[in-house]
């Protein structure tokens, strides 16, 4: 693919992906810390957000990830978060469709970066 090509997000909705970008960066800290613990997924999801704000990550990459991490903020979902055991299923199968789509973006640098926030958080006990 070519610089242009990775740009072109015209099969994408801008305003869409407008609106899941500022619900990303306005909630998911928030909804990460508060399930910490509760998803097996954390690591793949802090670094998916690494890669949606890095400014070397294409624009069709932005456009995917940041729709799935709105899904996975959005307390209304296929599977509502809170049913323990399964409430994260739905958000983990889009993450891992979207990752699966741009997994050559996602690098080690967003996965450190990833590792060493999670290192600092605490685990979410309630």
């Amino acid at each position: 693919m070519t610089k242009e090509n990775d740009e072109d997000i015209s099969a994408f909705d801008e305003a869409k992906l407008q609106s899941d970008k500022h619900v990303v960066m306005r909630e998911f800290a928030h909804k990460l810390r508060k399930n910490i613990g509760r998803i097996p997924f954390s690591e793949d999801v802090t670094a998916s957000f690494y890669c949606a704000v890095d400014g070397k990550s294409p624009a069709f990459v932005k456009a995917v990830l940041f729709g799935a991490l709105a899904y996975f903020i959005m307390p209304a979902d296929v599977i509502p978060d809170f049913l323990a055991g399964v409430g994260f299923t739905d958000d983990a199968s889009v993450l891992m469709a979207a990752m699966g789509t741009v997994q050559k973006y996602i690098n080690d640098e967003h996965r450190e970066k990833a590792r060493a926030f999670l290192e600092k958080e605490p685990v979410a006990t309630d």
